[in-house]
C-alpha cells in the first residue's frame, strides 16, 4: 500500500515537534542535575527532600518527555529518509546524522548520570555539568544549520561571526553564573 502524498508532510511536522520535545527535555534534565549536584549542599532533612524530589522529577521528564521526544524524532526521521532515500547519499544529510548520533549518546549518557545522582555516587560539579549542558545547544545550533544551507554551508566572514557570537553567548552565560555562585558564597 503507497502512502499518500502528503505522508511527508505528517512526517516532517511530526519530526519537528519531536525535535522540540526532545531538546527542551535534554536542556531541562541537565538543568535539573545541576540543581541535584547543588541541594548536596544543603543540611539534614532539607537536603533528603530536595535530592528525593529532584530524582524524581528527573525521571518523569527522561521517562515522559525527554525519551519519547527522541523517539518521536528518529521514528519520523526514519520516515522521511524512507520516503526519500537519495537524502542518505547527501553529504550534508551524513553530518546532520552523525550529530543526531552524537546527541542519543548524549541522551544515553544523561541517562548515566541520572543513575549515578539517585545513586549518590555522581562525581560531576555544577560547573562541569553547566558546561555539559550547552553541549546540545552546539549540536542543535550545527543540525539547522546543515538542514537550512545542506551543500551550501556557509564559510564566510559572516558565518563564523555567527558561530563566534554563539560560542560568546554560551562562554557569557557560564561566566554569569560562576560570578552568581561566587558572589552568593
Amino acid at each position: 500500500m503507497a502512502l499518500p502524498p502528503e505522508a511527508y508532510l505528517w512526517f516532517k511536522f511530526l519530526h519537528i515537534i519531536g525535535v522540540v520535545v526532545w531538546f527542551a527535555g535534554l536542556f531541562y534534565l541537565v538543568r535539573l542535575f545541576i540543581y541535584h549536584v547543588e541541594a548536596k549542599e544543603l543540611e539534614g532533612e532539607v537536603q533528603e527532600a530536595f535530592l528525593k524530589q529532584y530524582s524524581l522529577m528527573e525521571k518523569r521528564l527522561a521517562n515522559i518527555i525527554t525519551t519519547p521526544g527522541m523517539i518521536l524524532t528518529v521514528s519520523m526521521a526514519i520516515g522521511l529518509l524512507t520516503l526519500q532515500p537519495s537524502l542518505l547519499y547527501q553529504g550534508w544529510m551524513q553530518i546532520k546524522l552523525f550529530f543526531v548520533l552524537l546527541l542519543i549518546l548524549y541522551h544515553i549518557y544523561c541517562y548515566r548520570l541520572m543513575n549515578s545522582l539517585a545513586n549518590e555516587n555522581c562525581k560531576w560539579t555544577g560547573g562541569q555539568l553547566r558546561a555539559l549542558n550547552e553541549l546540545p545547544t552546539l549540536f542543535l545550533v550545527i543540525v539547522v544549520m546543515l538542514v537550512v544551507f545542506k551543500n551550501n554551508f556557509p564559510t564566510s566572514s559572516a558565518t563564523w561571526l555567527v558561530i563566534g557570537l554563539v560560542v560568546f553567548m554560551a562562554l557569557s552565560i557560564q561566566l554569569y553564573a560562576r560570578h552568581r555562585r561566587l558572589r552568593n558564597s
